[in-house]
Formats: C-alpha cells, structure tokens, sequence
C-alpha cells in the first residue's frame, strides 16, 4: 500500500544523501553557459524559543516555493537562514524562570549574569526547527546562519546608528509615549499597535472648585466638571483645557454649580436640581457598585445661569484635587498651573467638554504643557507605582491585579475614586470600554508616559521613505495602498531605545559633566579611543568602556539598548546582502514591523526601498475561527500531521488556501485529507497505471491522436498559468490551476485512454509516450509548491539524459496551445455532463447501452478537424450507440430510453464485466495476470454469459470461465501461475 509521508522521508534522505540542494546553489552559482543571475531573498529570523507552528509553516512553504522556482528558472538564490536573538521574547523567558519582579532585581542579580543567562535560552528549540524546517521539505542555510546577536553584525548596526547620527536622523528626546510598566521599557509605535485589545476601565467625571469665583462673576461653590477614562492621571493635573470657540453653561443642581459644555449637558450623569438628591455610589474593591437612585440628568434638571465661550474661562483658576506639588516651592511654572487653558484638541463628542491636562501621561498633554509653559509633574514610576510624595497612594501598582481580565479594573483607579468620592469630589463614574494597548510580550497594559528615548526621524524622510514604497509590488495589492500605505502616511518618529539588558547598545558614550557625546561605528573605533579591547558589543561588556572626555571628566556610555526591530531591520547590510531585495515575504503583522522597519533602514542610509516584491499572508486560526492555542488543544499538531499525510499535503494546502491572500484561514485537518485525496491519490493512481505499462518508450509530444493532443494543450496552459502565478508572486494562481489540472489528467484523460494500453499498437506507443511526457513535465511544474511529489514522480518517469533530480532541471516553457481542441473538448465534457445527468434522472445506470443521444444547439467547431472522434468520445461514456444532432428536441440532450434486448443484454453483460474487474481489483492483481474465473448466476444472465465468453475470456485474460445456476450474480476468481 502507498505511504505517502515514508515516500517523503525517502525521498528527503536522498536530498541529503545526494547533496541536492547544495548542487542547485552550485549549477546556478556558476552555471556552464552564460552570465550568473542573482535572485535576492531575504529571510526574515524567527525566535528559537518556541517550536515551529503553522504560522512559520506557511510562511516557509512560501519562501520556499519561490527560491525553488526562481531556482528552476537559473536563478542563483542564496538562501541563509537567520535568528532572532535580542529583546524582550528572550528576557521574558528568563525573568519568568528566574522569577523576577522587575528591573530592580535583575541589576541586583548582576547585568551579566541575567544576559548569560538570557544567550543560553536563546536556542532552546533548535533542534525542533533544524528538524521541522527540512522536514516540511523547505531548503534552507541553517548550517551557517546569520544571528543578530553575533558580533559582526551587531557591529553592522552599530555602523548605520552613526550613519543615521550623523546624517541628523538620530536624536534623543524626553516626550510623553507608550512604556510597558512591568517590563519597564518604551516602545515603538509598531509595538503598541500590535497589543491593542478591548478592555473595561473606570471612568470618572470629577469636581474642581473654582478659587474666588467672586472675581469671574460666579457664585460659591462653582465646580468645573473634567472627565477622564484614566483616574490614576488625576494627582498629574496640573490644568483643565477648554475649545476657545465651544459653548459652555454654568448650571445650578441644589446646593452646588457646574461648568460644562452646553451640548454635553444632557448626556451627563449626576446630582440634578430636584427635591431627591443622588445617593452616593458606593466602590469596592472589586467593582463599582450601581447607585441606589440614579437619575439621568437633563437641560430641565438644571437651572441654567450663566452661558459663555471658551475663551471667556481661559485663567480661571480652580483648587487642585490633590495639593502634594501645588505646595512644592521649587516646581518649575508652579505659578502658571491649576488654570484653565485653550487647546485645539478638545471637542466636545464624550465627556464635558474640558479636558484634564496632565503633561506627564500624554502626548496632546506633554506639547500643551510646552506651549503653557505649565508644571511638570510625574507622581508615577516607570515601573507603574506611586512615588512617595504622593502619601496615602505610595506603592499603589497601576497594573492590572489579574493578568488577561479584561474585565478587571485597575485596583489604583478604584482608589482613586473612592477617595476622591469620600472628599465630595466625584460627579459621576461608570464603567467604559474601548480598546486599549498592551505589552506585545508580557501582555501587561501599557502606559502614556513621559520619558527620555532615542529616535529615529521618520518624518523627516518620510517623503523619500513614500516614494520608494511606489516602486514595491505587493501581493496581494491592496496591502500597497491599504494597511503598509496608511501605515507609512501616519509613521511617527521611531522610538529606538530600550531600557533593557539583552540587545544590541547604543554607540553613543557622554561626558558626565560638559555632556559631550562621541558616535562609534565599530569595536575598532571604541579601542582605538579607548586603549580597551572590546570583543562583545552587549552592555554588561560595553558598560565597563570608560575613558577620559578632552574636559578632564568621564565619557560613560548612555544606558539604553536597541529596540530588537533595529535587529532584523538591518538584515539587508547586515548580512551583506545587495539592496534592494527581489523578495521577501511574512504575515500581514509586518507591514508594521519587519517589513516597516526595513524600508526605513534602507530609506535613510541609501535612499532605496529594501525591497521589490512582498508576499503577504493572513493568520492561520484553528477550525473553529479562534486563535489556536496549545491549552485548549484546539488544533492539530503540525508533527502529527506530517506524520499522517506528509509534507507536500500541508504544503499545498496552504498554497491553495486564501491565507496567502493575506485573508485568514481556518486550518481543518479534513481539508488537508481532501488535498490527499483530489491531488496526491489520484496522481499516485495515474503514475501506477503508467508503471504498469511503462517500457522504454521515450517521452514524446509528437501524437495526433485527439485525447493526447488536448492533454498536451492542457499542459502547456497550466505551465502557462503557473508561471504567470510565480512570476507575479501569487502563489494561489500558481498553484491552484494544478488541481484542475489533475483532475483533467486522471478523470477524463486516463480513463478515456485506458483501452488504448492494452493493445499493442503504433496508438499504444502514442499513449505511453504522452502519458509520460506529461507526467514528467508536470513534475517539473509542481516541484515548487509539493517538491516531494514532483522528485517521486520525477523518478519514476526520467531518462537517463535528465538530471539525478527534478529541483536540477530548468522550468518547463509552455508550447503552443491548440484553444480549438481545448473548446471542442470542454464542450464534449459538457454534453457528457448533461446526458449524465438525464440518466440520472430516469434511473437508468451508465452501464446500460442505451441506442441514442440527441444534442441540440452544438456549436459549429463541434464540426472541425475531427468530429468523429469527439463523437466516439461521448458515445463512449454516455454509452450510447449513435449521436444525432437535433434542433428540434425541447431540452439540450435528450436520451433514447427505450430497451431493446440487444440492448439488455448488452447492459447485463458490462454489469458482469465490472464485476469481474472489481474482484480483479479486490485480488491485487495486475494486467498482465492470468485467472480463471467460476460465475454462479440465474438461467437469463448464465446465457448470456455462455453466449458471450469468447469476449469475456480476452477482457479478463482468462484461460477458463465455469458457469453455473444460481439465483443471484456470484463471481469468484484465481490467479492462474504461469509456468
């Protein structure tokens, strides 16, 4: 029985065995005739610390299906592997083992220790992947790979930061941006767009007393209403800001006036100017409890005084919800906070139409705070608790108190609200969800922070980077315009700067004292200044290179690491690769990430897109539509399912599959059967007839017989296709042609040429040296997307004038392509169709010989070159007798139903025939093998038989038929040995 995965382990130890890969680098790294053509790849590094799944399997299947067809075409595709090393993937690792609470305890540890430790895990799965990847049939350098942590490349990196420095792309700004609170780091706008995420935050509408309302021409207890979804901010207020050109209303509810913009007035929710006043809300720690007689607040609840502009409350002065920096004398522009300001930014679509402003948690809020001149206060630490000075709340961690809830609330934001409720400061709260960003590695939620970090100037080339991005095709093409286009529009600044151990430094050493800075581009610039001999480019190494500034002071290096995405962002230099490349490819996520990052790389140092030509794919989700996950098991394994079906199943799959159309794909196991079934089994059964009969008749395109001529046609247009898939990057149009393909060879063309072997005759040769003609062609066009397949049956149909292998061959041209036969064929198989149909319809088998088919409305083509043919095409295998073309009939075919005995006869005789042929099938035996044959059947069938055993004897090379009565169709049969 054919087993199809072991077929592929043979095959894959003749690869090795035989060093196939190796010599299709050779022949094409130096080939015999003419100039060597390069075809550039890059292959994007994956982490090693995990096993390989789906996801890295297709995009392996299709970084692999190109080189292999460029490879074909005499194409030089050098193809090293590469291993992503740095950053925070791999620290995570070891702060979980480890058990680690944040930085503080890592420097405790020691910065060396924690990054040794961090280059043992990096490999953890290695040997997974050295297996998996050959395994699933992908060629791949992964004997002498590139890693962004080895010191020659970390060198490439550190040489483009200095070109970058001193081209003025490079600088280092203190400004409000994302930082994960538990990692304890900045990151870059592609990071955080990554961990975005539906959440439930509290949110509070708050008082603020306005000071000496009497000057303003307000009255006592005037309180201006701010709303804001992050509670915790509130100790940062330093300002409230108001639109200079929104209507505001001051309202009167019982004891106490509010400040809000007119048309947020109805949506608020809060004490209102009735006899019942609104009972106060209660907050645990576990939630927020509903208020006991909530009223909805409208314009008819309140007693509106009092309505002016924005502009008119600019310098209204209110008092501090928390006073710890308001008393602080030495606080810069202490004098200018605590007021009401202008801003652009404030609309009046949530909330009340006053936003609260603290500089220190916000990028609007940071450049107003700027503009205002107002103080800057910071009562939160990097690692997301409360500063000391901020009393009752010292510690208070902003982290969610259960990681992947959601739906938990901050445990500071319930705080916060439940002791600004306390001191009658509260107006209103509830429960808000929206989408909110969080760690791409540690899943922590993150925060708007202002920090010090080095960036890159995006937007200073980003001109140069949006028209280099013309110049690059995408597949699919929506991406070009649609997620990578928009994505390059609204790039900001690149955050580059990790405060983090296991990366890549940043060359950048400073005075202590007069702030001097000094940019190295190389270990050998660093000695050469420093007289210390630096091998390793890490920061526990680098850290220790401390040398004296020209002011007599110190230059120590500044403490930052690279961002990791500067790592594979420089493959192209790094691994001294020519820019730009033909190729690459990866998931839709990179067009934000490894594809992103790239072309700014690229665009900066040598004004060139990094890239021509990009595959894009969507994700691979379980069957169900969720994400697969290893706790819920809802997925198989991709060993076991190489073990099952083999490689080349998988492969094709994928290819076939709207996933690499960047759409998502619900991988199901009974898909990947179906691909064994309609694609492999089926050519399997095609390559075995072939076997059967193979001889050393050689490989031809030479008959005119009208089957072999269509299938030749049908060869040369799916070449055709395919190529056209290739050539434009779209794999699907390359590879899902092939199956239509198959079917054509192995339903219609082998089975209406069956007859045609068992004779021998000039049309048997015909046959034969089509059949395999085809065969090996079409192993050469499906080498690409099932390279294990295509080397089976390559094999079994080669000469010895062809190479050891089917990847050493050149792609397959397409030839001429008769369209008059593929039309008149196609128009066959649907009459055929049609007239299958009716029998269907009358209940009538195809065995039974019926005496006509009438067609109406062929077409005049039907007429051509060979007419008779086609016609004993369709009398064939609609079993009919005479084909009449009648205009006059009320449907397209019509089928002459009436049973002569002749007819019966003959029906009752093929139904003996297949029945001989099933035990035939049932016994494993082959044409050529002899039987003798024993057949029990009732007085009408057993007449037939005796009638017609002449012929039964040579259908079934049967040296003795027996019959006897019975009363029902039995058939038994033995081999006959030859002697």
């Amino acid at each position: 029985m054919f087993n199809y995965p072991q077929e592929e382990e043979k095959i894959l130890k003749f690869w090795e065995d035989n060093k196939i890969f190796e010599k299709s680098l050779e022949q094409t790294l130096r080939p015999a005739q003419g100039k060597r053509k390069d075809f550039v790849f890059y292959d994007g590094p994956p982490f090693a610390t995990g096993t390989p799944h789906y996801g890295h399997l297709l995009q392996s299947v299709i970084k692999d299906a190109i080189p292999r067809y460029k490879t074909m075409q005499g194409f030089y595709v050098e193809r090293q592997w590469g291993w992503d090393c740095h950053g925070l993937p791999i620290e995570n690792i070891v702060e979980k083992e480890l058990g680690t609470k944040g930085k503080k305890e890592i420097i405790e540890m020691g910065v060396k220790k924690f990054n040794d430790l961090c280059r043992d895990k990096i490999f953890i799965f290695i040997n997974e992947w050295e297996k998996m990847i050959p395994r699933f049939g992908r060629w791949a350098d992964m004997t002498n790979p590139y890693r962004t942590m080895d010191f020659e490349y970390m060198q490439k990196e550190w040489w483009a930061f200095k070109q970058l420095y001193n081209k003025g792309l490079i600088y280092e700004d203190y400004r409000s941006m994302h930082i994960c609170p538990r990692c304890e780091t900045t990151l870059s706008q592609g990071e955080v767009a990554e961990g975005y995420k539906n959440i439930k935050d509290l949110s509070v509408t708050v008082k603020l007393k306005v000071k000496n309302p009497e000057k303003h021409n307000l009255p006592e207890n005037t309180f201006i209403l701010a709303w804001t979804t992050t509670p915790w901010t509130l100790p940062g207020n330093v300002a409230l800001a108001v639109g200079e050109k929104i209507k505001y209303v001051l309202v009167k509810a019982e004891n106490e006036n509010y400040i809000v913009a007119e048309n947020r007035l109805s949506s608020l929710r809060g004490p209102v100017a009735t006899s019942q006043m609104l009972a106060g809300t209660a907050i645990s720690m576990t939630g927020i409890a509903t208020p006991s007689t909530a009223v909805e607040a409208r314009n008819d609840g309140y007693e509106i005084i009092k309505t002016f502009l924005g502009n008119d409350l600019v310098g209204l002065e209110y008092e501090p919800l928390f006073d710890y920096y308001k008393k602080d004398l030495n606080l810069k522009n202490r004098e200018n906070g605590w007021r009401v300001v202008s801003a652009d930014f404030v609309t009046t679509e949530d909330g009340t139409g006053i936003v609260h402003i603290a500089p220190a948690f916000g990028a609007d809020d940071m450049a107003l705070g700027k503009q205002k001149n107002l103080p800057f206060v910071q009562h939160v630490k990097m690692d997301g608790t409360f500063k000391e000075e901020t009393k009752k709340f010292i510690g208070l961690d902003l982290k969610p108190r259960a990681k992947n809830k959601p739906e938990e609330i901050r445990e500071a934001d319930l705080t916060m609200v439940k002791y600004l409720e306390e001191k009658n400061l509260v107006f209103s709260h509830e429960k808000y969800e929206h989408s909110y960003p969080h760690c791409w590695r540690c899943d922590t939620a993150l925060l708007n922070y202002a920090t010090s970090s080095w960036f890159v100037a995006v937007e200073k080339i980003k001109p140069t980077l949006l028209k280099t991005a013309e110049n690059i095709n995408w597949s699919p093409t929506h991406i070009k315009e649609g997620r990578f286009g928009q994505w390059l529009e609204g790039a900001r600044d690149w955050s580059i700067s990790r405060q983090r151990f296991w990366a890549n430094t940043i060359p950048v050493w400073r005075c202590e004292k007069c702030k001097k800075e000094m940019v190295f581009a190389s270990a050998e610039e660093l000695e050469k200044l420093s007289g210390i001999k630096v091998n390793d480019l890490h920061k526990d190494i680098v850290d220790q290179v401390i040398f004296d500034c020209a002011c007599g002071n110190k230059m120590i290096r500044v403490p930052d690491v690279l961002d990791t995405w500067f790592d594979s962002g420089s493959v192209p230099f790094a691994t001294n690769r020519e820019i730009p490349a033909d190729y690459i490819g990866e998931a839709q996520d990179h067009t934000r990430a490894w594809f992103y990052y790239m072309h700014v790389l690229s665009g900066a140092l040598f004004e060139k897109p990094a890239f021509k030509n990009c595959t894009v794919t969507g994700m691979i989700l379980a069957e169900d539509g969720k994400k697969m996950s290893k706790k819920l098991k809802n997925y198989p394994d991709p060993t076991y399912m190489i073990e099952k079906y083999g490689a080349d199943p998988i492969r094709f799959y994928m290819l076939t599959s709207p996933v690499v159309q960047a759409e998502n794909l619900s991988f199901s196991e009974k898909g990947v059967d179906e691909i064994v079934k309609k694609n492999i089994g089926r050519l399997q059964n095609v390559l075995s007839f072939y076997q059967l009969y193979q001889n050393q008749t050689p490989a031809s395109c030479s008959s005119k017989n009208i089957l072999d001529l269509w299938i030749l046609s049908r060869l040369n247009e799916l070449i055709k296709d395919v190529t056209y898939g290739y050539e434009n990057y779209r794999v699907d149009l390359a590879t899902r042609p092939i199956t239509d393909f198959i079917d054509d060879f192995s339903v219609w063309y082998l089975r209406r040429s069956r007859d045609r072997f068992k004779e021998e005759s000039p049309d048997k040769k015909d046959a034969l040296s089509t059949l395999r003609y085809v065969l090996y062609n079409l192993s050469l066009v499906i080498a690409p997307a099932m390279p294990f397949f295509a080397e089976y049956i390559f094999i079994a149909t080669k000469e010895d004038k062809d190479p050891e292998s089917v990847h050493l061959c050149k792609w397959p041209e397409a030839k001429e392509i008769n369209k008059k036969i593929l039309n008149q064929m196609q128009e066959v198989r649907d009459i055929v169709a049609k007239a299958l149909g009716e029998r269907v319809v009358k209940g009538i088998k195809v065995k039974q010989p019926l005496s006509s088919l009438k067609i109406k409305n062929a077409s005049e083509q039907f007429y051509g070159i060979v007419p008779n043919e086609l016609a004993e095409l369709i009398k064939d295998e609609v079993n009919v007798k005479e084909i009449i073309f009648d205009e006059k009939i009320s449907g397209e075919v019509e089928l002459d139903i009436n049973l002569t005995e002749e007819l019966k006869e003959e029906g009752i005789l093929r139904e003996i025939i297949r029945t001989l042929q099933g035990e035939r099938k049932n016994q494993n035996l082959v044409p050529t093998d002899k039987i003798s044959a024993k057949i029990s059947a009732p007085d009408y069938e057993k007449n037939i038989i005796e009638k017609n055993k002449e012929l039964l004897l040579k259908e079934f090379r049967a040296t003795e038929i027996t019959t006897e009565l019975g009363t029902e169709l039995k058939i038994e049969i033995q081999k006959v040995e030859s002697h």
